[in-house]
């Protein structure tokens, strides 16, 4: 006890704290022992310390509902995109549907022109669902659009509403008299008849051939071109687009004929082939 009646005199001594205000106003002196003044000091400390530990609790909040705010945002918006998708999907089938109903390959190709139980999504699962849908529909786009390029660059009909005077093959030329291969037919008709396209293209000749008169000849792509002779006049012009049933001359006896008539020839490949075959296809 001898030792320690030092430390109490020491901590029981008081010191003075002044505050002097800025004004002419007096000023406070405020007396305490110093261990009165140790303790509030402490508490101070303890207090800042305290207020920090707070705050820094309180900005962890802030940034951990940032974060999920982000990642809600996020997912919203994911969902958002899918639920786009899906309908683009939906419309998708409903197209297909309806283009399918129409029966026929012909019409078919014609037309072309143009939850969870707990209410929750799984956006990865339905991610994967999405992409196989997507993947289905872009194969099945890519097939008619290629179905549809055939179609409409394959001949189809009769260019001109004519009687079959001649057919392809070996032939007794009714002219010359003699046997000559016949590379294409014959469609009698009235000098002045409207002759149609049979398949859409680009006009790669339009003008005289000697013994064909005034002909168009009209690359489709696929292979395939098409021949029209002995026209009384073209309408079309090199490097023109043409659509199958579009007129592209009239009828007439321009070159070596005994009569107005059309000479129509289909190529394939560099090579002439029957007409009459996609002639009876187009009436199927």
């Amino acid at each position: 006890m001898q030792k320690l009646r030092p430390l109490f005199k020491k901590l029981s001594t008081t010191v003075t704290i002044m505050f002097v205000p800025h004004s002419r106003g007096s000023s406070l002196n405020l007396r305490m022992p110093y261990a009165l003044l140790g303790l509030l000091l402490i508490f101070a400390g303890v207090g800042a310390i305290y207020t920090v530990s707070l705050t820094y609790h309180a900005v962890g909040l802030y940034m951990a509902n940032q974060k999920y705010a982000n990642k809600y945002a996020n997912i919203s918006s994911q969902f958002q995109e899918m639920k786009s998708t899906i309908n683009s999907l939906k419309e998708s089938e409903s197209e297909f549907k309806r283009l399918f109903s129409l029966g026929s390959r012909k019409k078919v190709l014609d037309a072309m022109d143009a939850p969870r139980d707990d209410g929750s999504i799984n956006i990865e699962e339905l991610k994967i669902q999405v992409a196989k849908s997507m993947a289905s529909v872009t194969e099945i786009r890519e097939y008619m659009a290629k179905a549809r390029n055939v179609y409409r660059a394959t001949p189809q009909g009769i260019p001109v509403d004519g009687r079959l005077s001649s057919g392809f093959g070996m032939r007794l030329h009714p002219k010359y008299g003699r046997e000559l291969f016949h590379a294409g037919i014959d469609l009698s008709a009235q000098s002045g008849t409207p002759v149609h396209a049979t398949a859409d293209g680009i006009v790669s000749f339009s003008g005289w051939s000697r013994g064909n008169g005034n002909i168009v000849v009209i690359e489709h792509g696929q292979g395939f071109s098409t021949v029209y002779a002995h026209n009384t006049k073209n309408l079309m012009k090199v490097g023109q687009t043409v659509r199958r049933g579009q007129e592209i001359a009239t009828t007439g006896s321009t070159g070596v004929t005994t009569g107005p008539h059309v000479h129509y020839e289909i190529w394939k490949n560099g090579k002439c082939i029957n007409p009459t075959s996609f002639t009876k296809a187009a009436s199927g």
